[in-house]
Protein backbone atom coordinates (compact mmCIF):
# COMPACT_ATOMS: atom_id res chain seq x y z
CA UNK A 1 0.00 0.00 0.00
CA UNK A 2 0.84 4.09 -0.98
CA UNK A 3 -1.37 6.47 0.57
CA UNK A 4 -1.03 10.65 0.17
CA UNK A 5 -2.37 12.54 2.82
CA UNK A 6 -3.11 16.17 2.27
CA UNK A 7 -4.16 18.71 4.98
CA UNK A 8 -6.54 20.91 4.59
CA UNK A 9 -6.09 23.99 7.72
CA UNK A 10 -9.10 25.75 7.72
CA UNK A 11 -11.93 25.53 10.41
CA UNK A 12 -14.61 27.67 10.70
CA UNK A 13 -14.22 27.58 14.71
CA UNK A 14 -11.75 25.19 16.12
CA UNK A 15 -12.59 23.11 19.09
CA UNK A 16 -11.19 23.13 22.40
CA UNK A 17 -9.65 19.87 22.43
CA UNK A 18 -8.11 19.70 18.74
CA UNK A 19 -3.95 20.34 18.71
CA UNK A 20 -4.37 19.98 14.78
CA UNK A 21 -3.03 22.93 12.81
CA UNK A 22 -5.72 24.89 11.94
CA UNK A 23 -7.12 28.49 11.36
CA UNK A 24 -10.04 30.50 11.51
CA UNK A 25 -9.70 31.88 8.37
CA UNK A 26 -11.43 30.76 5.72
CA UNK A 27 -11.63 33.84 3.65
CA UNK A 28 -8.01 32.29 2.26
CA UNK A 29 -8.94 29.04 1.08
CA UNK A 30 -8.69 30.25 -2.49
CA UNK A 31 -4.75 31.69 -2.08
CA UNK A 32 -4.36 28.16 -0.15
CA UNK A 33 -5.32 25.78 -2.87
CA UNK A 34 -3.57 27.08 -5.51
CA UNK A 35 -0.62 26.47 -3.45
CA UNK A 36 -1.38 23.44 -2.73
CA UNK A 37 -1.59 22.53 -6.27
CA UNK A 38 1.84 24.04 -6.66
CA UNK A 39 3.05 21.78 -4.05
CA UNK A 40 1.90 18.63 -5.63
CA UNK A 41 3.64 19.54 -9.12
CA UNK A 42 6.61 20.39 -7.20
CA UNK A 43 7.08 16.90 -5.59
CA UNK A 44 5.64 15.49 -8.96
CA UNK A 45 8.73 17.11 -10.85
CA UNK A 46 11.26 16.12 -8.19
CA UNK A 47 12.48 13.10 -10.38
CA UNK A 48 11.23 11.11 -7.46
CA UNK A 49 9.17 7.76 -8.14
CA UNK A 50 6.84 6.31 -5.91
CA UNK A 51 4.50 3.19 -6.04
CA UNK A 52 0.45 3.59 -6.96
CA UNK A 53 -1.26 5.20 -4.62
CA UNK A 54 -4.00 2.89 -2.84
CA UNK A 55 -5.59 5.83 -0.82
CA UNK A 56 -6.06 9.73 -0.86
CA UNK A 57 -6.92 11.33 2.56
CA UNK A 58 -7.76 14.97 2.79
CA UNK A 59 -7.80 15.63 6.75
CA UNK A 60 -7.72 18.65 8.53
CA UNK A 61 -9.06 21.33 10.17
CA UNK A 62 -12.12 21.20 7.86
CA UNK A 63 -11.56 19.69 4.49
CA UNK A 64 -14.96 19.92 3.65
CA UNK A 65 -14.53 24.19 3.73
CA UNK A 66 -12.54 23.73 0.31
CA UNK A 67 -15.18 24.31 -2.80
CA UNK A 68 -15.50 20.96 -5.01
CA UNK A 69 -14.06 22.57 -7.96
CA UNK A 70 -10.96 23.16 -5.55
CA UNK A 71 -11.22 19.45 -4.95
CA UNK A 72 -11.51 18.42 -8.70
CA UNK A 73 -8.35 20.70 -9.69
CA UNK A 74 -6.45 18.77 -6.97
CA UNK A 75 -7.12 15.46 -8.15
CA UNK A 76 -6.08 16.96 -11.70
CA UNK A 77 -3.03 17.64 -9.75
CA UNK A 78 -2.32 14.23 -8.30
CA UNK A 79 -3.14 12.27 -11.45
CA UNK A 80 -0.96 14.47 -13.24
CA UNK A 81 2.25 13.80 -11.31
CA UNK A 82 1.76 10.68 -9.83
CA UNK A 83 0.11 6.75 -10.08
CA UNK A 84 -3.04 6.24 -8.36
CA UNK A 85 -4.63 2.90 -8.16
CA UNK A 86 -7.97 2.01 -10.28
CA UNK A 87 -9.72 1.36 -7.04
CA UNK A 88 -7.70 4.17 -4.77
CA UNK A 89 -9.35 4.83 -1.95
CA UNK A 90 -10.18 8.25 -1.47
CA UNK A 91 -11.23 10.07 2.03
CA UNK A 92 -12.56 13.70 2.81
CA UNK A 93 -13.32 14.34 6.79
CA UNK A 94 -16.18 16.44 6.82
CA UNK A 95 -17.92 18.23 9.73
CA UNK A 96 -21.65 17.97 9.49
CA UNK A 97 -22.12 21.62 9.90
CA UNK A 98 -20.36 22.75 6.63
CA UNK A 99 -21.83 20.32 3.93
CA UNK A 100 -25.12 20.71 1.61
CA UNK A 101 -26.29 17.90 -1.01
CA UNK A 102 -24.55 19.74 -3.49
CA UNK A 103 -21.06 20.06 -1.99
CA UNK A 104 -21.43 15.99 -1.48
CA UNK A 105 -22.40 15.58 -4.98
CA UNK A 106 -20.01 17.77 -6.05
CA UNK A 107 -17.41 16.14 -4.19
CA UNK A 108 -18.42 12.70 -5.34
CA UNK A 109 -18.40 14.01 -8.57
CA UNK A 110 -14.58 14.40 -8.16
CA UNK A 111 -13.67 11.63 -6.86
CA UNK A 112 -13.96 11.03 -3.72
CA UNK A 113 -16.19 7.64 -2.62
CA UNK A 114 -15.52 7.63 1.24
CA UNK A 115 -16.55 10.30 3.73
CA UNK A 116 -15.27 10.93 7.54
CA UNK A 117 -17.99 12.84 9.97
CA UNK A 118 -16.24 14.32 13.15
CA UNK A 119 -19.75 13.82 14.73
CA UNK A 120 -18.53 12.80 18.35
CA UNK A 121 -21.51 12.83 20.27
CA UNK A 122 -25.21 12.84 19.35
CA UNK A 123 -26.02 14.74 22.86
CA UNK A 124 -26.12 18.45 22.65
CA UNK A 125 -24.68 19.32 26.07
CA UNK A 126 -21.92 16.89 24.94
CA UNK A 127 -21.09 19.08 21.52
CA UNK A 128 -21.67 22.25 23.50
CA UNK A 129 -18.29 20.99 25.74
CA UNK A 130 -16.35 20.44 22.58
CA UNK A 131 -17.24 23.32 20.78
CA UNK A 132 -18.64 21.47 18.25
CA UNK A 133 -20.67 23.55 15.58
CA UNK A 134 -23.60 21.32 14.78
CA UNK A 135 -26.13 19.49 16.54
CA UNK A 136 -26.94 15.82 16.60
CA UNK A 137 -29.78 16.24 14.28
CA UNK A 138 -27.60 17.80 11.80
CA UNK A 139 -25.10 15.02 12.40
CA UNK A 140 -28.06 12.46 11.17
CA UNK A 141 -29.25 14.38 8.28
CA UNK A 142 -25.36 14.97 7.22
CA UNK A 143 -25.15 10.68 6.92
CA UNK A 144 -28.53 11.15 4.85
CA UNK A 145 -27.28 13.64 2.88
CA UNK A 146 -24.18 11.08 2.10
CA UNK A 147 -26.07 8.39 1.01
CA UNK A 148 -28.75 10.64 -1.45
CA UNK A 149 -25.30 11.98 -3.18
CA UNK A 150 -23.97 8.11 -3.89
CA UNK A 151 -21.79 7.42 -0.93
CA UNK A 152 -21.93 3.95 0.15
CA UNK A 153 -18.60 3.92 2.79
CA UNK A 154 -19.11 6.48 5.60
CA UNK A 155 -17.74 6.50 8.70
CA UNK A 156 -18.29 8.78 12.03
CA UNK A 157 -15.48 9.90 14.63
CA UNK A 158 -17.33 9.47 18.07
CA UNK A 159 -15.48 10.52 21.29
CA UNK A 160 -15.95 9.15 25.03
CA UNK A 161 -14.72 10.09 28.74
CA UNK A 162 -16.10 13.78 28.13
CA UNK A 163 -16.80 15.59 31.63
CA UNK A 164 -20.53 15.78 30.67
CA UNK A 165 -21.15 12.71 29.69
CA UNK A 166 -22.47 9.42 31.56
CA UNK A 167 -22.57 5.97 30.83
CA UNK A 168 -25.94 5.92 29.48
CA UNK A 169 -25.79 8.76 27.41
CA UNK A 170 -22.66 7.32 25.55
CA UNK A 171 -24.72 3.92 25.35
CA UNK A 172 -27.25 6.13 23.22
CA UNK A 173 -24.70 7.99 21.27
CA UNK A 174 -23.50 4.27 19.90
CA UNK A 175 -27.09 3.18 19.68
CA UNK A 176 -27.71 6.38 17.82
CA UNK A 177 -24.16 5.62 15.35
CA UNK A 178 -25.23 1.98 14.79
CA UNK A 179 -28.76 3.06 13.49
CA UNK A 180 -27.46 5.19 10.79
CA UNK A 181 -26.11 1.86 9.29
CA UNK A 182 -23.14 2.97 8.51
CA UNK A 183 -19.70 1.36 7.63
CA UNK A 184 -17.04 2.62 10.33
CA UNK A 185 -16.73 4.03 13.48
CA UNK A 186 -13.71 5.56 15.08
CA UNK A 187 -14.22 6.10 19.23
CA UNK A 188 -11.68 8.03 20.62
CA UNK A 189 -11.05 9.21 24.89
CA UNK A 190 -10.09 12.38 25.27
CA UNK A 191 -7.37 13.75 25.38
CA UNK A 192 -6.64 16.84 26.48
CA UNK A 193 -3.50 18.15 24.57
CA UNK A 194 -1.25 20.50 26.00
CA UNK A 195 -1.50 23.92 24.08
CA UNK A 196 -5.47 23.23 23.64
CA UNK A 197 -8.13 25.69 24.96
CA UNK A 198 -9.35 22.44 26.89
CA UNK A 199 -5.87 21.60 28.52
CA UNK A 200 -6.22 25.30 29.88
CA UNK A 201 -9.58 24.75 31.46
CA UNK A 202 -8.14 21.79 33.12
CA UNK A 203 -5.31 23.67 34.37
CA UNK A 204 -7.45 26.29 35.59
CA UNK A 205 -9.25 23.67 37.64
CA UNK A 206 -12.43 24.53 35.35
CA UNK A 207 -12.99 20.85 34.19
CA UNK A 208 -12.33 17.17 35.93
CA UNK A 209 -11.06 14.56 33.66
CA UNK A 210 -12.96 11.52 34.00
CA UNK A 211 -11.87 8.99 36.47
CA UNK A 212 -10.27 6.09 34.97
CA UNK A 213 -12.95 3.15 35.79
CA UNK A 214 -15.27 5.21 34.03
CA UNK A 215 -13.19 5.76 31.25
CA UNK A 216 -12.25 2.04 30.73
CA UNK A 217 -15.77 0.86 31.24
CA UNK A 218 -17.14 3.53 28.45
CA UNK A 219 -14.56 1.71 26.26
CA UNK A 220 -15.39 -1.65 27.28
CA UNK A 221 -18.99 -0.70 26.27
CA UNK A 222 -17.68 0.76 22.82
CA UNK A 223 -16.37 -2.48 22.13
CA UNK A 224 -18.62 -4.92 22.91
CA UNK A 225 -21.77 -3.28 21.86
CA UNK A 226 -20.27 -2.46 18.38
CA UNK A 227 -19.20 -6.71 18.02
CA UNK A 228 -22.55 -7.40 18.90
CA UNK A 229 -23.81 -5.38 15.89
CA UNK A 230 -21.47 -5.95 13.06
CA UNK A 231 -18.50 -3.77 13.35
CA UNK A 232 -15.02 -5.66 14.05
CA UNK A 233 -12.20 -4.10 16.19
CA UNK A 234 -9.14 -3.86 14.02
CA UNK A 235 -7.48 -0.94 15.66
CA UNK A 236 -7.42 0.50 19.20
CA UNK A 237 -10.17 3.17 18.29
CA UNK A 238 -11.32 1.95 15.29
CA UNK A 239 -14.44 -0.75 14.56
CA UNK A 240 -15.54 -1.53 10.81
CA UNK A 241 -18.18 -3.69 8.73
CA UNK A 242 -16.48 -6.53 7.32
CA UNK A 243 -14.18 -5.42 4.66
CA UNK A 244 -14.75 -1.94 5.54
CA UNK A 245 -11.62 -0.98 6.97
CA UNK A 246 -9.78 2.00 6.43
CA UNK A 247 -7.31 1.05 3.59
CA UNK A 248 -5.29 4.57 4.60
CA UNK A 249 -5.31 4.28 8.08
CA UNK A 250 -4.00 0.74 7.67
CA UNK A 251 -0.98 2.29 5.31
CA UNK A 252 0.11 4.33 8.59
CA UNK A 253 -0.13 0.95 11.08
CA UNK A 254 1.54 -1.35 8.67
CA UNK A 255 4.67 1.61 8.37
CA UNK A 256 4.21 1.48 4.51
CA UNK A 257 5.56 4.68 2.65
CA UNK A 258 3.02 8.01 2.22
CA UNK A 259 3.41 11.00 1.23
CA UNK A 260 1.99 14.58 2.68
CA UNK A 261 0.68 17.69 1.46
CA UNK A 262 -0.44 20.84 2.97
CA UNK A 263 1.02 22.71 6.42
CA UNK A 264 2.00 20.26 9.19
CA UNK A 265 1.36 17.37 7.10
CA UNK A 266 3.48 14.93 7.60
CA UNK A 267 5.07 11.84 5.07
CA UNK A 268 7.43 9.15 5.27
CA UNK A 269 9.49 8.00 1.98
CA UNK A 270 12.08 5.54 1.94
CA UNK A 271 12.64 5.41 5.53
CA UNK A 272 12.89 9.31 5.90
CA UNK A 273 10.05 11.04 7.99
CA UNK A 274 9.30 14.62 6.73
CA UNK A 275 6.95 17.02 8.14
CA UNK A 276 6.27 20.49 6.26
CA UNK A 277 5.57 24.34 7.77
CA UNK A 278 3.22 24.20 10.76
CA UNK A 279 2.73 28.07 9.83
CA UNK A 280 0.28 29.07 6.60
CA UNK A 281 2.73 32.17 5.98
CA UNK A 282 5.45 30.09 6.07
CA UNK A 283 4.32 26.86 3.71
CA UNK A 284 3.14 29.97 1.51
CA UNK A 285 6.61 31.54 1.39
CA UNK A 286 8.13 28.31 0.59
CA UNK A 287 5.93 27.56 -2.41
CA UNK A 288 6.58 31.31 -3.56
CA UNK A 289 10.25 31.05 -4.18
CA UNK A 290 9.81 27.10 -5.90
CA UNK A 291 10.22 25.23 -2.90
CA UNK A 292 8.75 22.37 -1.22
CA UNK A 293 7.87 23.41 2.27
CA UNK A 294 9.61 21.20 4.22
CA UNK A 295 10.48 22.48 8.22
CA UNK A 296 12.60 19.37 8.62
CA UNK A 297 13.36 15.27 8.25
CA UNK A 298 14.92 12.53 9.91
CA UNK A 299 15.91 9.53 8.87
CA UNK A 300 14.79 6.55 11.06
CA UNK A 301 17.29 4.01 12.43
CA UNK A 302 16.93 0.46 12.65
CA UNK A 303 16.17 0.82 15.71
CA UNK A 304 13.52 3.13 15.45
CA UNK A 305 11.23 1.30 12.62
CA UNK A 306 11.66 -1.85 14.60
CA UNK A 307 10.29 0.17 17.30
CA UNK A 308 7.96 1.95 15.50
CA UNK A 309 6.70 -1.11 13.41
CA UNK A 310 6.10 -3.33 16.32
CA UNK A 311 4.03 -0.41 18.15
CA UNK A 312 1.73 0.39 15.13
CA UNK A 313 1.06 -3.32 14.15
CA UNK A 314 0.38 -4.40 17.57
CA UNK A 315 -2.62 -2.28 17.91
CA UNK A 316 -4.14 -2.97 14.51
CA UNK A 317 -4.17 -5.81 12.76
CA UNK A 318 -0.87 -7.56 14.47
CA UNK A 319 2.63 -7.72 14.06
CA UNK A 320 3.42 -9.69 11.00
CA UNK A 321 6.02 -12.01 12.11
CA UNK A 322 7.52 -13.39 9.03
CA UNK A 323 8.45 -9.91 7.89
CA UNK A 324 9.44 -8.47 11.01
CA UNK A 325 11.90 -11.44 11.03
CA UNK A 326 12.87 -10.41 7.49
CA UNK A 327 13.74 -6.77 7.96
CA UNK A 328 14.86 -6.93 11.81
CA UNK A 329 16.86 -10.56 12.13
CA UNK A 330 14.30 -10.79 15.48
CA UNK A 331 12.00 -13.83 15.91
CA UNK A 332 9.42 -12.57 17.97
CA UNK A 333 7.40 -15.54 19.49
CA UNK A 334 10.66 -16.53 20.51
CA UNK A 335 11.85 -13.42 21.80
CA UNK A 336 8.57 -13.13 23.75
CA UNK A 337 8.92 -16.53 25.23
CA UNK A 338 7.39 -17.49 28.58
CA UNK A 339 5.33 -13.75 28.60
CA UNK A 340 3.91 -14.38 25.23
CA UNK A 341 2.42 -17.88 26.94
CA UNK A 342 0.82 -15.89 30.14
CA UNK A 343 -0.59 -13.22 27.85
CA UNK A 344 -2.06 -15.72 25.31
CA UNK A 345 -3.41 -17.80 28.47
CA UNK A 346 -4.88 -14.59 29.83
CA UNK A 347 -6.58 -13.96 26.54
CA UNK A 348 -4.76 -10.81 25.73
CA UNK A 349 -2.89 -11.86 22.77
CA UNK A 350 -3.35 -14.39 19.75
CA UNK A 351 -1.20 -15.74 17.28
CA UNK A 352 -3.02 -16.52 13.78
CA UNK A 353 -2.24 -16.13 10.15
CA UNK A 354 1.33 -15.43 10.73
CA UNK A 355 0.31 -12.18 12.94
CA UNK A 356 1.04 -11.78 16.75
CA UNK A 357 -2.76 -9.77 17.33
CA UNK A 358 -4.29 -8.15 20.22
CA UNK A 359 -7.28 -9.96 21.55
CA UNK A 360 -10.69 -8.05 22.72
CA UNK A 361 -8.97 -7.70 26.46
CA UNK A 362 -6.09 -6.94 25.27
CA UNK A 363 -7.02 -3.56 23.84
CA UNK A 364 -8.05 -2.35 27.68
CA UNK A 365 -4.33 -2.69 28.39
CA UNK A 366 -2.44 -1.90 24.66
CA UNK A 367 -0.16 0.87 26.20
CA UNK A 368 0.92 -1.36 29.10
CA UNK A 369 1.17 -4.71 26.56
CA UNK A 370 2.95 -2.88 24.14
CA UNK A 371 5.63 -1.22 26.24
CA UNK A 372 6.45 -4.41 27.68
CA UNK A 373 6.46 -6.12 24.14
CA UNK A 374 8.49 -3.49 22.53
CA UNK A 375 11.18 -3.33 26.13
CA UNK A 376 11.66 -7.12 25.43
CA UNK A 377 12.59 -6.91 21.29
CA UNK A 378 14.99 -4.04 22.54
CA UNK A 379 17.02 -6.73 24.76
CA UNK A 380 16.33 -9.41 21.88
CA UNK A 381 17.87 -7.05 18.96
CA UNK A 382 20.85 -5.81 21.07
CA UNK A 383 21.87 -9.50 21.47
CA UNK A 384 20.88 -10.63 18.12
CA UNK A 385 22.10 -7.23 15.73
CA UNK A 386 25.74 -7.40 17.79
CA UNK A 387 26.53 -10.77 15.71
CA UNK A 388 24.63 -10.09 12.78
CA UNK A 389 24.57 -8.21 9.86
CA UNK A 390 21.62 -6.05 11.46
CA UNK A 391 24.13 -4.38 13.93
CA UNK A 392 26.11 -2.72 10.89
CA UNK A 393 23.48 -0.21 10.06
CA UNK A 394 22.12 0.39 13.91
CA UNK A 395 22.83 -0.47 17.31
CA UNK A 396 20.91 -0.36 20.46
CA UNK A 397 22.88 1.67 23.39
Amino acid sequence: MFGIYIHIPFCEKKCSYCDFYSIERVERVDAFAENLIREISLRGESGSRFPAATSVFFGGGTPSLLPPKYITRIFDALFRNFSISDDVEITMECNPGTITLESLRGYRSAGVNRLSFGVQSFHEAELEFLDRIHSPDEAREAVRLARSAGFDNVNIDLMFALPPQTLESWHETLRSAVALEIEHISAYSLIYEEGTPLFARLSRGQVRCTDEETDARMYAEAINYLDKNGFKQYEVSNFARSGRECRHNLTYWNGEEYLAFGPSAHGCIDKTRYWNYRNLALYNKSIDSGKLPIANSETLSLTERMFERAFLEIRAQGIRLDDFHKDFGIDVLSALGNDLQIWIKNGLLYVCAGRLSLASAGYSVCDELTTRIIAILETAAGKIWEISEYGKESTIS
